[in-house]
This record gives C-alpha cells, structure tokens and sequence, in this order.
C-alpha cells in the first residue's frame, strides 16, 4: 500500500445478468446494478458486457448503448469498471502481414482485425479504455491479442491496479502493477465453482505480498465457452488477506466494502 489516501473508498464487486452478445440489454442491468450498489467504484466480471463469447464485436468508449451506464454512474457519483472485449489501439494493431504476441504469449492470425479483452472505465462523462488483459488463457489467444502494459487508475486518491481473470494469477502481472504504486489490485473474473478456491488463493497472495486491497468482481449465470453456471461469490480482500465482504453465487448479487476501514 503506497499510504493513506484522503478518504475512505466505498467500492462494490458486481455480478449482472447477462445476455451473450446483447449490448443494450447488458448495459441496462449494468445501470441496474451501479444505482443498486451506490459504490464510489462498482466492479464488473470479465467481459460481462457481451458475455464471454470469443466472437463477440469490440465495444467502442462512444457505443450510443452504454449511455443507460453513463446515466446511472452520473446518478450516483459512481466509476464503473466493465468487461468487454475492445478494439487494438492504433499503437497494437496488427499488420496484415505479420502476427503480433504478447506477455500472454498469444499470436494472432494474419490479416485479421486484432482485439483485447478489454476493461472500459465509465462514469457520469462517458468511457473510455482502461486496461488491455495482458495474459490469456485457454482458447483466448485464438480470438483475442494480449494487452502490453500494466495500468492504474486513480479515483479520489486511490490508485487501482487493473486486473482480468488470467493476470491474478501471474506473479509478473501483479509485480508490475503494483510497482507502479497502487492501492488496491481490482479484476473482473470468470471462473467455475471448482475454481473458486483459486480465486482466494491469488487474492490472498497479491493482498499479503503487496499490502493492497483486493476486489475480485466474479460472473454469475451461464455464459459462453462450457460455462453454464459461473461461481460468482465476488469478493474483497483487506491488505490482511481476509475476506470483509462476499456476494453469492446468484446474477444480481454484489459485495460491497469501505477500502481504507479497519475490518
């Protein structure tokens, strides 16, 4: 932990329904949920926003459908941070002619338009791009290119630390985000109940190496590639290790936690 920021931040992990490829629908329950939470940052699964589906179409920061988000967060003060799949920058895009690999150790097919599974930053004025997953896993890097760099955001003096799914696991990633001097470790996740234990395992791991807060936003309900029922149980750690605050297992569910209070 880089030392006390001004205030106490009130933050919420957050598990929406989700409906495969339904932008509009899944940006409504996304409102849905920040006014629920009424967090100063409410944190969303991986690639909740289309659900995890590898063919799913980037998300633009100016997409019109995410306007019912920018709605709710400038309802509530509220930073929303949500999954979805983003186009490559100019700065990553791949040449038609070569293949690009990443920290994920991904390569891309040629002459196919390159994208990330993405972190949109959103608030009351609009979204833009947050963070680029760095390390795939699985069948991702037949669809998805990785991300190049660790990123931080900062919300009333508290520096997060981006994260999705794969990169809680990789010590590197979590070297290099908090090398940058961060306050708390925040991922969105998509993992089977089986695997929940490795979710606590690596968010005790970065908590107590690192002396940073953790919020783990975990999917809930059936979505794409086997996952017919998610484990949800969104979590957050205090820099102890120990968990102050869980959701269930169900869509609709958050947990909800004041960084900074002694738990």
């Amino acid at each position: 932990m880089i030392g006390s920021p001004r205030v106490p931040l009130l933050v919420a992990a957050a598990q929406p329904t989700c409906v495969a490829h339904d932008v509009a629908a899944n940006a409504l329950a996304h409102a849905g949920l920040v006014r629920a939470a009424a967090a100063r940052v409410v944190v969303f699964p991986e690639m909740s926003l289309t659900g995890y589906e590898f063919d799913a179409v980037p998300v633009a920061p100016d997409d019109p459908r995410l306007a019912p988000i920018v709605a709710a967060c400038a309802e509530t003060g509220t930073v929303a941070l949500i999954g979805a799949p983003v186009a490559a920058s100019d700065a990553t895009a791949v040449s038609p002619h070569a293949a690009a690999s990443g920290p994920g150790g991904s390569a891309w097919p040629s002459g196919v338009a390159a994208k990330h599974i993405g972190v949109l930053a959103i608030d009351g004025d609009g979204a833009r791009v947050a963070y680029r997953k760095m390390f795939l896993g699985g069948a991702e890097p037949e669809h998805f290119v990785p991300g190049d760099a660790a990123a931080v955001l900062e919300v009333d003096g508290w520096r997060l630390g981006l994260a999705v799914c794969k990169d809680t696991g990789v010590a590197e990633h979590a070297a290099r985000t908090c090398d940058l001097g961060i306050d708390a470790y925040v991922a969105g996740a998509l993992d089977g109940e089986h695997e929940i234990a490795v979710q606590d395992e690596r968010a005790r791991r970065t908590a107590t190496t690192y002396g940073v807060w953790v919020v783990t936003a975990s999917f809930a309900g059936s979505t794409g590639a086997g996952y017919d029922d998610a484990a949800g149980r969104s979590r957050i750690w205090n820099p102890a290790g120990s968990v102050v605050a869980e959701a269930g297992p169900e869509t609709g569910a958050y947990a909800r936690a004041t960084l900074g209070v002694s738990s």
